[in-house]
């Protein structure tokens, strides 16, 4: 003997229905979802009409077309004579269910997905179709969470300060032009990297370079140890205007790349073991010989690069003071470039952003992401500390108990 079957209800059966279809379990609920948001908007019109002072009386329903991640379904919303019922859980005009689908929305923009891209993957996976604008509005919910994020405080003081720009096109005016991102990585006192804005321009320069550091000493950065740059014009006394104890090291890579495209394909190799005997020398004396060296070899030949150097060297050998572990932090701008690369992963599709704002949320949601791996201090941080101690005596103002 069997056992009776179990008599399912309407709505079960029609889900049922749905998966035996092929529909996926999460579409297939849709039913059910229309069931559950209709009897709750019917218990907020039971609610107001019993809370208002003045007679008012339902007037029917209207009904809408709703999205979520549970698929499309027609909802039946109540009305009053007096129109003037304001429902709570789906709101007039609202024709997405936020939250769930929103959610999933932001983390494949996050991802770099295009709009296409997120519309195509919503209707394979949800059988949703939304357009480009209400991804659009979506999205700009990250922009007051970036403004917020701007505009936090910051630590009084951070041990080292990695300082670069990232350039993009945007599509303005019936034209592409550039625009760069200038990029603030900082290591704090605790040894953790840190993103200390976002700050957009058309183009990289000293002047802007200054004004972006005027706004970390309102925001409560007191003094920065060293700062890490490349050979921009003018940036180090751009920096020391505002942070006057502030050491500069120029990047050692930025001049070695610079510096080798004026020299001959046929003396380069040549010319770049001469240059690792500078850099890689174990003194700032040592180092200072091998560069007369390079001088008295090579000035007549390429006597722009030879000035480089000799005119660049007290920023460039900022870096010998100290021991290996601090030397290979600073010498060049490897960390911020390191998060270039991380920001170029998700903005890679892009050819050209449609505007600004496109632009900063999504460099913004490439920072969260590298914030959230970054829970750890640096390699060697106790060494690198108690070094910096030493060299920078009660700046850091560690707390040690």
């Amino acid at each position: 003997m069997t056992k009776k079957q179990q008599k399912l209800s309407p709505v079960e059966q029609e889900i049922l229905n749905n998966i035996q279809s092929g529909n996926s379990v999460q579409s297939a609920l849709a039913p059910l979802m229309k069931r559950v948001m209709e009897a709750a908007l019917q218990g907020e019109m039971d609610d107001y009409l019993d809370n208002i002072p003045t007679r008012n009386y339902r007037n029917g329903t209207s009904k809408k077309r709703i999205k979520s991640s549970s698929g499309s379904f027609e909802l039946e919303t109540p009305r009053d004579r007096n129109c003037e019922f304001e429902p709570q859980i789906i709101k007039k005009r609202q024709t997405i269910m936020t939250e769930d689908l929103d959610n999933k929305i932001l983390n494949l923009y996050a991802n770099g997905m295009s709009y296409a891209d997120i519309r195509d993957n919503l209707e394979e996976i949800y059988q949703v179709e939304i357009s480009n604008g209400a991804i659009n509005k979506i999205t700009d919910r990250l922009l007051p969470e970036l403004q917020e994020w701007r505009e936090r405080p910051l630590d009084s003081v951070y041990a080292v300060i990695f300082l670069d720009a990232i350039h993009f096109k945007i599509r303005a005016d019936g034209r592409v032009v550039s625009k760069a991102i200038y990029s603030l990585l900082g290591i704090t006192a605790q040894g953790k990297k840190e993103i200390l804005g976002l700050y957009i321009d058309d183009s990289e320069g000293a002047s802007f370079w200054a004004s972006v550091l005027a706004s970390l000493k309102e925001r409560g950065v007191d003094d920065i140890l060293i700062a890490c740059i490349d050979g921009l014009k003018g940036f180090p006394e751009a920096i020391n205007s505002i942070f006057p104890k502030c050491e500069i090291q120029l990047c050692i890579v930025h001049q070695i790349r610079n510096s080798m495209r004026y020299v001959a394909s046929k003396d380069q190799k040549e010319f770049m073991q001469d240059l690792k005997e500078i850099y890689r020398a174990s003194s700032k004396d040592l180092a200072e010989d091998k560069l007369l060296k390079l001088d008295d070899k090579w000035s007549k030949k390429y006597p722009i690069v030879v000035n480089s150097w000799n005119n660049n060297w007290e920023e460039l050998s900022s870096y010998f003071k100290y021991d290996h572990h601090i030397r290979k932090l600073i010498y060049t701008t490897n960390a911020v470039e390191g998060l270039h690369r991380m920001v170029r992963k998700y903005t890679k599709s892009k050819g050209s952003f449609t505007s600004e704002n496109a632009l900063l949320k999504l460099v913004f949601c490439a920072y969260k992401k590298a914030l959230k791996k970054w829970t750890q201090p640096i390699q060697n941080w106790a060494m690198i500390v108690s070094q910096l101690e030493i060299h920078f005596p009660e700046r850091l103002s560690l707390d040690i108990k």
